[in-house]
């Protein structure tokens, strides 16, 4: 099993719990430990917090180690206390892996034909997720099959399974084949080791070999799509498999602002949509409008490790600089590539500098902007937007823009391609028809349009044969095992058992098991409880459980403040899931969710029955849990949001 910090830590913190609940019950606690293999990477806790500078990649891991030290050294102790677990250290990348679980209902996709020239993987990608999510797929495999899989790197066909929880689905697989066994020995697999895959696989009927006859597989039910269909596009501005065109974005976008149940709960008149704020940047006259974008940023696992994407965005980023094109500076421009292998080829083939000269800094190599960790926005502009009350945007080339998550500033958020996210920075806004409006003025005043900087497929594609190496993937992943120095230099104790801080804020011991006997009590029953959220659909785990920022009117931060930390180090709630003090006070914390309790009203808010009392949702629960005949603090049954969850 694979993991990641931000989940991953709770569970840690929980197998800590029972080592003491062992101990404290005469057992040996030793004996608790996972059952399978698992790895945990650290790879959701660095923030953009500095960006645009060539040092921006130590400075933003030191950040994360000055703030995140408590849970670092709790990860590190793990990774020795217990058994069948490796740590993967922060600054290595990024990984998502499914796990082994029981067969449920399978759907076949069946892909054939090729993509346009010019069209990405992420276009693709986003088109899967719309159909998948129109076909309904929740709680089912989809099983990826046909001839167009030929035309498909590994990298592609990862950013579509990764994708999975957005389209609904347990997990989105692909079969192996001669692209699978090209990419295990492109990223270091011994010949050997890749024969013996092949073999095996042959031997049990379930290697896809394109040039046999092949029976058409049965499944419990059937989608198609013919690649050359795809067009460009992105998804948003608020659910990933919201799907625009962008020859139809200009138009979907004055239809979101339109909208009577639109951003802010009421439509905006056409004469206002077009609005421009100045206001003075640092000594330069800058402008917001609705659509703005505040935000650009290539991040996230799959997307920013498919060699054709980045290559792509350094290939646009090379052509608009060579142009004279330039991202305003009040844009916060990032590149958090999801491996070290990403930074090698850019460098090799002399892209990374041209994507740094418009701002796209490598700023670390973990989620950052895709899990909400995409820092504060200048000052300056924070407080244009919130003064003028603007809808800015955020671009990302991450897997999910659900309200709330991107930044508490940006309600509109687009997930893109690479190449078209270093494109919209450019623009500076969404609403623009990229095929009749130019992206800016370059040199000698020339109106630069899309296609004079979009690159074809087959520079692509050769760049990525030239210049990604197998070398470089083996010493990226030897790299990896020797950790580095700051986290070598964490110096933590090594018994069996932790030794908990009752005053740390990051990392505190769960009531959970205390009090254990050997003949629990079983469930109580539950007497006159009252609603306290009542929804509609699309309720996502960002609602429930998010993973960004702290806001510092919430009974979060509240509790934080009461321990002595600053606004300042709130971090993440995230960041913070190793206290359950914390994550119960965030549970359904989004500042955007809808309770219709509140009829309409936006926010982690709910109505006290008795009292009509409009309260924090936590602070409810705590009052309503008070009188219910049931076992137990109000903050254990609060939590059982939150346990649900996981």
């Amino acid at each position: 099993d694979t993991s990641e910090d931000f989940t991953g830590v709770p569970v840690l913190v929980d197998l800590a719990s029972m080592r003491d609940a062992m101990s404290e019950l005469g057992g040996n606690p030793d004996k608790i430990n996972p059952m399978v293999p698992a790895d945990l990477v650290i790879d959701h806790s660095v923030t953009a917090n500095v960006v645009r500078s060539q040092n921006a990649i130590q400075a933003n891991m030191e950040l994360e180690f000055e703030r995140n030290k408590e849970r670092f050294a709790f990860l590190k102790w793990g990774s020795s206390a217990f058994h069948n677990m490796l740590i993967i250290p922060p600054g290595s990348g990024i990984v998502h892996q499914p796990m082994s679980m029981v067969l449920p209902g399978v759907v076949g996709f069946k892909l054939h034909g090729t993509l346009r020239d010019g069209v990405t993987a992420t276009d693709l990608v986003l088109t899967v997720t719309q159909m998948l999510r129109k076909h309904g797929v929740v709680g089912k495999f989809v099983e990826f099959y046909g001839r167009g899989m030929e035309e498909l790197a590994l990298a592609d066909r990862a950013t579509i399974a990764n994708m999975a929880p957005e389209y609904g689905a347990t997990v989105g697989f692909f079969p192996v084949d001669h692209i699978t066994l090209e990419y295990l020995k492109m990223t270091g697999r011994e010949d050997e080791t890749v024969s013996t895959i092949e073999a095996y696989l042959r031997a049990n009927k379930m290697f896809v070999d394109y040039n046999e006859p092949k029976i058409e597989p049965t499944y419990s039910s059937y989608i198609e799509l013919d690649l050359g269909d795809v067009e460009p596009c992105i998804s948003g501005p608020k659910r990933p498999h919201d799907r625009v065109t962008l020859k139809d974005m200009k138009a979907d976008w004055h239809a979101c602002l339109e909208n009577k149940i639109g951003f802010k709960g009421y439509g905006i008149p056409k004469d206002l949509q077009n609005r421009v704020v100045k206001f003075d940047f640092h000594g330069q006259t800058a402008e917001l409008k609705h659509g703005t974008v505040v935000i650009a940023a290539i991040t996230s696992c799959t997307n920013t490790s498919n060699p054709t994407v980045m290559i792509a965005s350094g290939l646009v980023a090379k052509k608009a600089y060579e142009l004279g094109l330039e991202v305003k500076p009040w844009i916060k421009t990032s590149l958090a590539p999801g491996s070290g292998v990403v930074t090698k080829y850019l460098l090799r083939s002399g892209l990374l500098k041209y994507l740094s000269d418009l701002g796209f800094n490598l700023v670390g190599y973990g989620c950052t902007t895709c899990i909400g960790n995409s820092g504060d926005l200048d000052q300056i502009v924070a407080d244009a937007i919130t003064e003028n009350d603007i809808i800015a945007a955020a671009v990302l080339s991450g897997n999910r823009n659900f309200e709330g998550r991107i930044h508490p500033l940006t309600q509109a958020n687009y997930l893109a391609s690479p190449p078209l996210v270093v494109v919209y920075a450019l623009a500076g806004t969404v609403d623009i028809n990229f095929e009749e409006e130019p992206i800016g003025t370059g040199k000698g005043n020339r109106p630069i349009f899309l296609r004079d900087i979009w690159p074809s497929s087959k520079k692509v594609s050769e760049i990525v044969h030239s210049n990604v190496l197998v070398d470089m993937f083996k010493s990226t992943y030897e790299a990896i095992t020797k950790g580095n120095p700051m986290w070598n230099q964490l110096v933590v104790p090594t018994a069996d058992v932790y030794s908990w801080d009752p005053n740390s804020t990051y990392i505190r011991e769960p009531p959970f098991f205390k009090g254990m006997s050997m003949d629990p009590p079983g469930p109580h029953s539950i007497k006159d409880a009252y609603c306290l959220l009542c929804f509609g659909d699309c309720v996502t785990t960002d609602h429930i459980s998010p993973a960004g920022s702290i806001h510092k009117d919430s009974p979060a931060a509240k509790y934080l403040v009461d321990h002595s930390v600053k606004p300042g180090d709130f971090n993440s709630y995230g960041s913070r899931r190793g206290n359950y003090e914390v994550m119960m006070r965030g549970t359904f914390g989004n500042i955007r969710i809808v309770n219709k309790l509140l009829d309409g009203e936006p926010g982690p808010k709910t109505i006290h029955v008795p009292t009509r009392e409009k309260l924090y949702v936590y602070d409810a629960a705590m009052v309503l849990n008070m009188g219910l005949e049931v076992r137990g603090t109000g903050m254990q049954n609060a939590l059982c949001c939150w346990e649900l969850r996981l």
